[in-house]
């Protein structure tokens, strides 16, 4: 009888290990039935707005991991997500919904924003939980975008991330990625950070927090970009100036393309930095565009053609390229791209109005993932995008 019991145990627990692997496949399968069948462009931006209102106080968890086997055992050795990478899906998704209601006066999605912002602040406007990481920088950047709340209000949480911030500040003047690793400089840093310092730098005139944005930037056009094309590798070694990680990792393009249009954006026109970040977004904007592929997608690997698409990298950079359409001298170059971009990401939409085949999280420098799935980063800059594009075009004319 007791090893009835066991065996029967035993059963379950293997019977429930393989539903945790197989139902997730099974519902992307299912999810993936007559994907990208959007034509409209409002249309599809009302599906992608709508689901990733939802996805902002019910955000999916990103697996770390890439095993599709045995995922209960990486669940139980909190191996699956981690609370830095919910940062900048959290973040992008708030930076959307805070250009939706630049053009929608919308109450529903303000009162979910509401509840999302008492989640993660007290009424003191502190956090509730101090990140330890600069990867939460861009979430207090998209916080100071909300234009329907009193951004001051907060002002304790966003001084706490300039401190923290400045902890991580190597003898190099720029800032790292982590405090373990000040020998390194990610560009992921710079898509995290160099907004926040600007926007954070203009508003409490604090011009040191500029100045660092800037010098994060030229430091790693100096010594992280592939001379001769200007796309920039994973890393670099500080003090040996020494490239690490691959040139032209999609998403990598991705961090350094909207820590550069979002640094440029924050900046007021007779700000004496504004022409210096221009220059930068042109040679940026020349030099992407070219690895942008005919079905309008940059792949994860942009020297590649054989690599897969990337549908993050496709949206951060046609972010880039929307706003960088500005300028007039890539204007023309800059919106045929970004156009381009949109239609990809429409192609590539489930149903439900879920952006997918987004590359999975990068696990080290040089490792990169191979899963490809929905992203709720990806999915907060196909809505910023999208609703930006009409208010540009009335700028234009």
């Amino acid at each position: 009888m007791i090893i009835q019991i066991i065996g029967l145990a035993l059963l379950c627990i293997i019977a429930i290990i393989i539903l945790i692997d197989i139902v997730p496949i099974g519902k992307d399968w299912l999810s993936r039935i007559h994907i990208g069948r959007y034509q409209d462009k409002q249309l599809w931006n009302k599906s992608i707005t709508k689901l990733g209102l939802k996805w902002l106080n019910t955000t999916p968890k990103i697996k770390v991991t890439d095993h599709t086997r045995l995922v209960v055992i990486d669940m139980l050795k909190g191996n699956y997500t981690k609370s830095a990478i919910q940062h900048w899906q959290e973040a992008s998704l708030l930076l959307g919904m805070s250009e939706y209601l630049i053009h929608n006066d919308d109450n529903d999605v303000k009162r979910e924003l509401r509840k999302y912002l008492s989640l993660k602040f007290d009424s003191q406007g502190k956090w509730l939980h101090m990140p330890n990481h600069v990867d939460a920088a861009i979430l207090a950047y998209a916080l100071m975008k909300l234009d329907f709340i009193e951004t001051d209000n907060y002002k304790l949480a966003l001084d706490s991330i300039w401190a923290m911030i400045k902890e991580h500040i190597g003898h190099d003047g720029t800032v790292a990625y982590r405090k373990f690793m000040k020998g390194y400089r990610y560009v992921d840093t710079i898509g995290f950070i160099c907004p926040f310092l600007v926007s954070y730098g203009i508003r409490y005139h604090v011009d040191e927090c500029v100045d660092l944005a800037v010098k994060q930037i030229k430091a790693y056009e100096e010594q992280g970009m592939l001379e001769g094309h200007h796309i920039p590798s994973h890393a670099y070694q500080v003090d040996r100036n020494v490239p690490l990680g691959l040139y032209g990792w999609g998403r990598g393009l991705g961090w350094y393309a909207i820590g550069l249009i979002d640094a440029w954006l924050e900046l007021p026109n007779d700000h004496i930095y504004k022409p210096v970040l221009e220059e930068s977004v042109k040679k940026f904007a020349t030099a992407a565009v070219q690895f942008q592929q005919e079905q309008g997608n940059w792949n994860w690997t942009v020297t590649r053609g054989e690599c897969r698409p990337d549908s993050s990298t496709t949206a951060t950079l046609g972010w880039f390229m929307l706003n960088a359409s500005q300028i007039d001298e890539i204007s023309e170059l800059c919106l045929d791209s970004a156009n381009k971009a949109t239609n990809y990401l429409m192609k590539v939409t489930r149903r439900n109005g879920a952006v997918d085949f987004s590359q999975g999280d990068t696990k080290d420098i040089g490792v990169y993932s191979m899963l490809f799935n929905i992203l709720p980063f990806t999915q907060g800059f196909c809505i910023r995008m999208m609703n930006s594009y009409n208010g540009l075009k009335v700028v234009k004319r």
